[in-house]
């Protein structure tokens, strides 16, 4: 890796070149990964880190001020974002999955908190299959709990586009998980019903 073509590639993406950004998430995906699991501890709760931090990233880019800087600077970021989770997640989160299985559950048998368990694995490996905009999409309406304006403004993409990814990454995140069914992902009643968007 040139780092005088990392220079170039970040001053790019500063001014508003997206493929640019993607050329930076692609190169600094698996080192952002690495740091977010050494931290972490928990494969998927690194992967989730990986798309809030180039999230972040990207809407704070202007802000930095030296483009030799981008490596330390997105790893502060990783660093500090990853202290926050850990800071915020109660005790059992990113136990081990044989550990949450057993685990007593309010108002729910372990026989569902089993069938939770083995739907969320499911659910992150079919996330894990997708291309990383459909991912990014998802992640960001449905677990982040970002609304389409918030989205609009992070991904700095029309809210008409939003619903359209969201649209077509779920279909391709259903291709994933249950070729041959007919069930639809559920929809939150913030995305409203468009003849080109599924709502559940």
């Amino acid at each position: 890796m040139l780092w005088n073509e990392i220079t170039e590639i970040v001053e790019r993406a500063r001014n508003g070149n997206r493929s640019a950004y993607g050329e930076l998430v692609e190169r600094f995906q698996s080192t952002v990964y690495a740091l977010a699991l050494a931290r972490l501890r928990n494969p998927t709760e690194a992967q989730e880190l990986v798309q809030e931090v180039f999230i972040h990233a990207m809407t704070k880019l202007e802000q930095l001020r030296d483009p030799h800087c981008f490596a330390g600077w997105l790893r502060q970021i990783t660093e500090r974002m990853a202290i926050n989770r850990l800071t915020r997640r109660g005790p059992v989160h990113g136990a081990e999955p044989s550990v949450l299985e057993n685990a007593p559950a309010d108002g729910t048998s372990p026989l569902e908190d089993l069938i939770r368990t083995e739907q969320k694995a499911k659910l992150w490996a079919g996330l894990e299959r997708l291309k990383p905009v459909d991912r990014a999409t998802l992640v960001a309406f449905y677990i982040n709990g970002r609304s389409l304006k918030q989205m609009s403004r992070e991904f700095e993409t029309p809210i008409g586009t939003i619903k359209r990814r969201l649209h077509v990454a779920r279909n391709r995140l259903r291709e994933h998980l249950e070729p041959d069914a007919e069930r639809r992902l559920p929809s939150r009643r913030t995305e409203r019903c468009r003849p080109d968007v599924v709502c559940a």
